[in-house]
Formats: C-alpha cells, structure tokens, sequence
C-alpha cells in the first residue's frame, strides 16, 4: 500500500515521540522523509528492543495519523496517533505472536531525550 500523499511530508517527519502505555513505554523517531522510523522500547517487557524500519502512514483526519511497519524479528506494529491530542493507540503482534492493544499518551520529545537516535550512533 503506497501513501497516497507520499509526495507530502507528514507533520511527525523529522521528529521524535514517546509513547506511553499501560505495559510498555517507547521513542519513535521519524525519518525527515516520514518514511522510516527508529524505536526504542524503554519501559516494560521488551526493554532494550530497538530498530529501524520502513513505515507507511495516512491521515485519517485533521493531525490523526495511522502508521505501520514491520519489524526485523517480524513483529507488526500500527499507531493511530492523534498528535493533536497527544494520544496512541496501537496494535502489537510480537515476534513470539502474542497480541497487545495498547493505549496511551503521545508526547514530543527534545534531541535530549532522544535515547533511540543515541542508541543508534
């Protein structure tokens, strides 16, 4: 499935987020591109899994935005992020195939807080 404003840059691009829900915390940092993102799991039981994927993302409405990727152990993820609000929901398959629905806060983080790119480097 192609982004059908794939031209577009998406207001998350460039940035980096924390999401916290009730059984894990994690960054997502977005490519400038808006097409690839670098997580860290921070909080909870996959403490210290982090990578980089492609992802794909469309607006569902005014700073509403559902993003998707794959994993490298195969994992799925999806947001529907509300930036606006500052709200995630997300749905989970580990690699082991357990299945999380999750909800929680979304929050803009600064390059200090930014343990997933640090990670990185």
């Amino acid at each position: 499935m192609n982004n059908q404003t794939r031209t577009l840059r998406p207001p998350f691009a460039g940035r980096a987020f924390r999401v916290d829900y009730d059984v894990l915390s994690a960054h997502n940092i977005y490519a400038e591109d808006g097409q690839s993102v670098r997580y860290a799991i921070v909080a909870g039981p996959y403490t210290g899994a982090s990578g980089e994927s492609p992802c794909q993302w469309r607006q569902i409405a005014e700073g509403v935005y559902v993003i998707s990727w794959q994993e490298a152990d195969g994992a799925t993820v999806v947001h529907v992020d509300d930036f606006g609000a500052g709200r995630s929901l997300a749905f989970f398959t580990a690699s082991d195939l357990s299945f999380h629905r999750m909800q929680g806060a979304l929050t803009a983080l600064d390059a200090a807080h930014d343990t997933a790119s640090d990670s990185q480097t």
